[in-house]
């Protein structure tokens, strides 16, 4: 990985065999970055994504292996029991040119990987919410 920074943003390159989420996440907690923003681009072998089913309050997973390109993947940056959090949703193309999305939980870069990431003064906790079934801000 590589970086530099132009004010409040990064710019980020992440290089073949690096696992996404888990490098951006320490990115962040080096960088003191408790809120923020995350776009980016690039290329993966394997990667997780996921769909939030609301009756149930469960993930279902799939995992990918193959050739995928980044089409989108945009996220936020918070904080939950004073650890970095990262919310993340992607879409990714596959050779025949169709595209899956959904919750981005692991990524390993097969070629690159460019993302922006913008940080904001501040912190936004998170707290599990026993209605929804999720990790919501907690605003108040």
């Amino acid at each position: 990985m590589e970086f530099v920074k132009f004010g409040n943003k990064y710019i980020v390159r992440l290089d073949k065999g690096e696992e996404i989420v888990e490098t951006l996440k320490e990115f962040c907690s080096h960088q003191d970055i408790k809120l923020g923003w995350i776009k980016g681009i690039g290329a993966v072998g394997e990667a997780t994504i996921g769909l939030f089913e609301t009756r149930e309050k469960v993930y279902h997973s799939v995992d990918l292996k193959g050739d995928y390109e980044i089409t989108s993947l945009l996220g936020n940056i918070s904080t939950m029991d004073g650890e970095t959090y990262l919310h993340l949703h992607a879409t990714l193309g596959d050779s025949e040119y169709r595209v899956q999305g959904g919750h981005f939980s692991r990524g390993i870069i097969s070629a690159t990987g460019e993302f922006v990431i913008e940080s904001i003064e501040g912190e936004v906790d998170r707290e599990f919410n026993d209605e929804i079934g999720l990790n919501l801000y907690k605003l108040k």
